[in-house]
């Protein structure tokens, strides 16, 4: 993998987890429940480093899919790409990853919606057309 022969080495990509330093990874919704997670996809170093533990979170979901999952992954994301965590110490609640990617495919209309999180907001979203 790319990963492996990059300044991220010491990352790892994992599909469908949701584990961090051995505990399940949960995090606060937005009534302040405490939910766990898992992302699609996620590169984060297993706790391995703890000064930048979470590098990108992301999010796929095909275009007929229900709205109410689309806007649960979006929120997933903003929460998950929060700045509350102080870097010395792994968070009790997943939080701080530097990038969190939702991305959306239409194969009726040959398309792939794509939005960018960062700080708890969208950074940036566009449309292409395949």
């Amino acid at each position: 993998m790319e990963i492996s022969n990059s300044k991220y080495s010491r990352y790892y990509v994992d599909t469908e987890y949701n584990r961090n330093n051995g505990k399940v990874k949960t995090i606060y919704n937005d009534d302040l429940k405490v939910v766990s997670i898992v992302c699609d996809l996620i590169v984060h170093s297993h706790g391995e480093i703890v000064e930048k533990d979470n590098l990108i979170a992301l999010e796929m979901k095909k275009a007929y899919r229900k709205v109410c999952e689309k806007e649960n992954d979006k929120a997933r994301l903003a929460a998950l790409t929060k700045e509350s965590y102080d870097g010395k110490t792994l968070p009790e609640y997943v939080c701080g990853y530097e990038l969190g990617i939702y991305y959306e495919i239409d194969r009726k209309c040959s398309s792939i919606y794509i939005e960018y999180y960062t700080k708890g907001k969208i950074l940036k979203s566009y449309m292409l057309n395949i």
